[in-house]
């Protein structure tokens, strides 16, 4: 395994896109070994795309976009502005409250922090925002956007650990207002030192809220239909999916009427077959490095390492979350996630970690590598929208970073904060 994973880091610092450096690596590892057919990668890699739990990533992805093209994310916007626009820093506070709110329709951190700094960067700019902070502000607000359901993570990490993906689903919410609620905290914190204004002068009225709240009700209903019906059994994950997307259709084409089959085949669908490409590639080739590391027996003697460090919960997952978020100064969530769950997961299983808690905190811990530099995706995509240099980003980033290790560490200590919710719908 040693010249795999020599290669990986070689290919990844050359810049090679990340599917092909994991892929390649994998690949290497079976050419050392003789005995076995050299036909198994290629039917590792297929195999991927035949399961049919992972046939809710295409779906949901389909469906985000489709709520995008269907105007939800205006309205969105616009019930965000009725509930925070009075806050110092009032469209810093909006990119907070809207991708909480994205989080129940998209569940792409990327795709977020491209819309978000291309919606509200330009205005931040005029009102005197620094760039390096509008970006910030977008691009890790955005975090939030895959721990509330539906979240592509949660199915990926369900698949490959066999747990209930309803119960991820539900986990997310809690730990994902907490998140929302830090980053207004912070976002207010450095208003007040650059003295930005609200975005209106007083607070809405109860019956502009009520107003507003009427009119977004269809899109704000959806995660909790998602909930409901995995809960009662009514529906699978994947076949949420596809409700989903003819739930998505129906409000684009007959509630705001924003869209029209011209919009959804040129662009919804245009935009979607990318996004679903590069996490396909990214899951098959995934399989065939993975392949290797338990072939290798990786898990287990990971495991036996870091249980003759501690047999502490607490600072097992501390280790655990710090070195995923290391990790992502390098690596992709999605990426990460895919190779590291066969790896991790039974260590905390060893220690009777509660599964749904060791996944919230996995996730999140994972998730910050697509705002971390020097590779993080979300990074990127709002930077090149603002043409902002990562120095600046990277500087202003940093009371976010903070904030979301301190909320990482919070969940770490109290296991309650990701399971209440779990717990309440699905029981015990």
């Amino acid at each position: 395994m040693t010249f795999s994973i020599l290669a990986f880091v070689i290919l990844m610092l050359m810049g090679m896109p990340i599917a092909f450096v994991i892929g390649i690596s994998g690949v290497i590892w079976f050419l050392q070994q003789p005995y076995l057919p050299k036909v198994i990668p290629i039917q590792l890699a297929l195999s991927q795309t035949q399961s049919f739990a992972l046939l809710a990533i295409p779906l949901f992805v389909i469906a985000g976009n489709i709520m995008n093209s269907a105007g939800v994310t205006k309205k969105l916007f616009d019930f965000a502005g009725v509930l925070v626009g009075h806050m110092h820093g009032g469209l810093a506070q909006i990119s907070a409250v809207l991708s909480a709110l994205m989080g129940g329709v998209s569940g792409s951190s990327i795709a977020d922090a491209a819309m978000e700094t291309r919606m509200l960067g330009p205005e931040m700019l005029k009102r005197g925002y620094p760039k390096g902070f509008a970006v910030a502000v977008n691009v890790w607000t955005s975090l939030v956007v895959p721990i509330i359901p539906p979240g592509i993570a949660f199915i990926l990490y369900g698949s490959i650990a066999q747990v209930s993906i309803g119960r991820l689903f539900a986990a997310g919410i809690l730990p994902g207002l907490i998140l929302t609620v830090v980053y207004m905290i912070v976002i207010w914190i450095s208003a007040m030192r650059l003295k930005l204004k609200p975005e209106r002068e007083k607070r809405a009225a109860a019956t502009e809220v009520l107003r507003s709240l009427r009119a977004n009700i269809w899109s704000l209903v959806f995660p909790f239909l998602l909930i409901v019906g995995l809960r009662g059994g009514i529906f699978t994950p994947s076949e949420v999916g596809a409700l989903a997307i003819f739930y998505g259709i129906a409000i684009g084409m007959l509630v705001y009427k924003e869209m029209n089959l011209k919009k959804f085949f040129t662009e919804t669908l245009d935009n979607s077959l990318g996004d679903i490409g590069s996490i396909m590639a990214i899951l098959m080739m995934s399989q065939v490095f993975t392949y290797g590391l338990v072939w290798e027996r990786i898990p287990e003697k990971l495991s036996n390492i870091l249980l003759n460090v501690t047999d502490s919960k607490v600072l097992l997952m501390v280790l655990i979350s710090f070195f995923l978020v290391f990790l992502g100064l390098f690596l992709d969530a999605t990426a990460m996630i895919l190779m590291l769950t066969p790896v991790f997961y039974p260590v905390a299983q060893v220690l009777g970690i509660n599964p749904i808690h060791f996944a919230l905190v996995f996730i999140l811990s994972a998730a910050m590598g697509n705002q971390t530099p020097p590779v993080g995706a979300s990074m990127y995509a709002g930077c090149s929208v603002l043409d902002a240099s990562i120095e600046e980003y990277t500087k202003a980033s940093i009371p976010f970073l903070i904030s979301t290790i301190l909320v990482i560490l919070l969940l770490i200590l109290i296991p309650h904060l990701t399971l209440i919710v779990p717990n309440l719908i699905f029981g015990r």
